[in-house]
């Protein structure tokens, strides 16, 4: 791909460390793509960093070319809409399924929502076909790069983890301060532990 001229954007499952892979990169020294409407909570103390616009870009992709050199964070699920006609780079986070079903349910039971599926190993099977799916499309397009990386692994080793997401998009970036955004006093859902 050519230097620059690709569209960054993070995605993965709900609940996966998107929205701390997003902080990294703006606290590294790149721009992001987000409009501040969904405020910081207690389920995502340093925000959100989601952008509207994302969940509509197979009707609309008309911002996109203005995000051309920047980052934007979108729901695995809607990866398959992204235009063909751009280059992008993908970071890709995982995260175990039980800890990521369990800090889902606590959020939605936060705010006062059941979870609509009450049977989870089902929920973690349609899931695990969906990352299947998606990961075997990402590989079949030529326009797209793919770095996949566990959160689990920002939570043992953030310097390290902050270097690779930096070395993929291209460096130029402060893999100090990025590491320096990693809180473990957030990894609040494990398992095994």
């Amino acid at each position: 791909m050519n230097e620059g001229k690709f569209v960054t954007v993070v995605s993965g499952l709900p609940r996966s460390g998107t929205s701390m892979i997003m902080r990294m990169l703006e606290s590294g020294g790149m721009k992001v793509v987000s409009d501040g409407i969904r405020k910081a909570d207690i389920d995502n103390p340093n925000g959100y960093y989601e952008f509207e616009k994302v969940k509509k870009i197979k009707e609309d992709a008309s911002w996109l070319p203005d995000s051309v050199g920047m980052v934007f964070k979108m729901v695995s699920m809607l990866l398959f809409d992204l235009p063909a006609s751009f280059q992008y780079k993908v970071v890709f986070m995982e995260r175990d399924l039980d800890e990521m079903m369990a800090s889902q349910d606590r959020m939605l039971a936060r705010l006062g929502k059941s979870s609509a599926v009450t049977d989870n190993e089902k929920m973690k099977a349609l899931y695990s076909k969906h990352l299947s799916d998606i990961k075997a499309w990402l590989m079949a397009q030529p326009n797209i790069e793919v770095i996949y990386l566990k959160y689990n692994d920002f939570m043992a080793d953030p310097r390290a983890m902050a270097s690779a997401v930096a070395a993929f998009i291209g460096g130029g970036l402060d893999e100090e301060k990025m590491a320096a955004v990693v809180d473990k006093s957030l990894y609040r859902n494990r398992t095994g532990v």
